[in-house]
């Protein structure tokens, strides 16, 4: 059992439900990505999402895309975000990080290194968000053999055949998009969320967390009423934006993240 699978039977055998923040490896920099990933652990995360960046993030909305232009500034590659995580991992307790990023980066730094390197330094997944199940027959037996859960993301557009396959292929929690587009804070949630959620019920058993445009405490309380996780991305990349070369950015993030979550 992986961590991730240990995460969500956790809260299913308390009745809770999940919180999985994003954040941007290197945005600021990399040693606040790792106070970052310490702090949003203690502020109550279920599994944390940590974004690789990416010269062309076709799937994500400006704020994401911003962080990605300043992380890229950065200039490091993802042996060092890797690195960043070993480091923070002792301080999570047992707070799972899953990888999400494009496929090139990962292609180009080799997936067998990747799965060994990942694994080694305390990564539990990985979640590529332009690789479709079909083309990763080579990709996700690598992660998987290596103890690795891949993650993939369902939409409202996916046909029932779509969900069975990305059912087949996904390990950890499948990742429901709420609705068509980019990546981006919005003051509702489409409640095509909670219909993708109950057809994508019936191809798995794995938990089912929703994401795109969450971003208040009611819509996180609205998500938990249909599905087991709630993630939350721009809205918390937009606060680290708004508050770069503030001291304590990363005590602010924790606070902002636990004003996010309903009693649970």
């Amino acid at each position: 059992m992986t961590r991730i699978n240990t995460a969500f039977a956790r809260l299913r055998s308390e009745n809770r439900k999940g919180f999985i923040p994003f954040i941007t490896a290197g945005d600021p920099d990399l040693e606040t990505t790792g106070a970052l990933l310490v702090e949003l652990a203690a502020a109550g995360a279920t599994v944390i999402e940590l974004g690789i960046p990416f010269t062309d993030p076709v799937a994500d909305g400006p704020t994401i895309q911003r962080a990605s232009e300043r992380a890229l500034h950065n200039r490091f590659g993802i042996d060092a975000v890797l690195k960043v995580v070993e480091q923070a991992q002792p301080h999570m307790g047992d707070v799972p990080i899953v990888l999400f990023s494009y496929f090139n980066p990962l292609l180009h730094f080799g997936l067998q290194r990747l799965a060994e390197s990942a694994i080694s330094c305390g990564v539990d997944g990985v979640l590529v968000t332009d690789l479709a199940p079909e083309e990763a027959v080579d990709f996700a037996p690598v992660l998987r053999n290596a103890g690795l859960d891949t993650i993939f993301l369902v939409a409202p557009t996916s046909s029932d055949e779509r969900l069975q396959l990305v059912s087949q292929y996904s390990s950890g929690f499948v990742y429901a998009v709420s609705r068509a587009g980019v990546t981006g804070a919005r003051t509702e949630v489409s409640d095509t969320a909670e219909i993708l959620v109950e057809r994508t019920r019936r191809f798995t058993d794995l938990p089912v967390a929703v994401g795109f445009g969450i971003s208040t405490a009611d819509q996180v309380a609205d998500t938990w009423g249909y599905a087991d996780a709630a993630v939350v991305g721009s809205a918390i990349v937009s606060r680290i934006e708004a508050l770069d070369g503030v001291p304590g950015l990363a005590r602010n993030i924790g606070q902002f993240c636990r004003q996010l979550l309903p009693v649970n």
